[in-house]
């Protein structure tokens, strides 16, 4: 898909019923889910800084702090390649426990930061994050891969879409938290929902089913869509094209998705509030998903 045709899918995200094969070209979207996000922070009451989050150690001024964090440790690492250390990296383990840690640690000092000190520093990122992520081919090597979706090496495009997701999915957080109405609109939130998904292959790589057997699953909302998983010689991969008789259908409300995508919710309530058809096992598996590293 030619890079023009490709944003305006995103502005127009319900122009294709099928999704999930496709490049995700979304690098200009990053501007205007920072902007959203420095009016929100802004807005803050000094005590709402302190309120809890749906991640279980982090209120509202970690999440920021990790915002912070991660929005200059990509610029230091990728745009100016900068590593101050050097970690061994053997094993899926090895990640997510180095993920951990660099989460630590940001939080740790960034949270001590006052509002108006966070939000100055957070602005002036954020802005250097949009204008470096629109720079780079989206079809170039990344300089990381997306793990958790068994990507060994990955485009500049799933890098950027990957960053969409936890710039989108923490702003969400604190404004899930302070009851504050949420960014779900189809041009910032169906990019979101399409990159997560992309990690269904790789969630599926251990579960065997007949060749040719398809598991459909729907975000249901305007910001939705359908994807489409098919069980190939070699592997689990997205299909273009519907299928009559799928083994499992799956239908999660978005007001839902976000949070089940990134272990924001009890997998019992997940379960509950979601719609599943056909093998269970396989619908239970699609939630399961996890699109986040830790």
């Amino acid at each position: 898909m030619p890079y023009e045709k490709a944003i305006y899918h995103y502005l127009d995200p319900m122009s294709d019923q099928i999704s999930g094969a496709e490049p995700i070209l979304c690098a200009p979207l990053l501007r205007h889910v920072d902007e959203r996000l420095i009016e929100l922070l802004r807005s803050l009451r000094p005590e709402e800084w302190n309120l809890q989050t749906v991640a279980p150690a982090w209120k509202v001024r970690d999440v920021a702090a990790h915002l912070l964090d991660t929005v200059l440790r990509k610029l230091s690492m990728v745009r100016d390649h900068c590593f101050v250390e050097q970690n061994q990296i053997r094993s899926e383990q090895d990640v997510v426990d180095l993920v951990n840690r660099l989460n630590r640690e940001g939080v740790t000092v960034y949270r001590r930061l006052s509002p108006p000190v966070l939000i100055d520093m957070m602005d002036s990122a954020c802005r250097q994050s949009a204008d470096f992520h629109e720079s780079l081919d989206p079809f170039a090597p990344a300089l990381f891969n997306v793990s958790w979706a068994g990507e060994s090496t990955s485009l500049n495009w799933f890098d950027t879409a990957r960053e969409l997701t936890e710039r989108w999915h923490h702003q969400q957080q604190i404004r899930f938290a302070t009851n504050r109405p949420g960014i779900m609109t189809p041009e910032l939130y169906h990019p979101v929902l399409d990159c997560f998904i992309r990690g269904l292959p790789n969630a599926f790589r251990n579960v065997d089913a007949p060749l040719g057997s398809t598991i459909q699953l729907e975000i249901s909302g305007n910001c939705g869509g359908t994807w489409l998983l098919r069980k190939e010689n070699a592997g689990w991969d997205f299909a273009g094209t519907p299928e009559a008789n799928p083994v499992a259908r799956v239908v999660i409300p978005q007001e839902l998705a976000w949070r089940v995508f990134t272990k924001g919710i009890d997998r019992k309530e997940a379960l509950a509030s979601s719609s599943l058809e056909g093998d269970r096992a396989l619908g239970e598996r699609v939630l399961g998903l996890t699109a986040i590293v830790a």
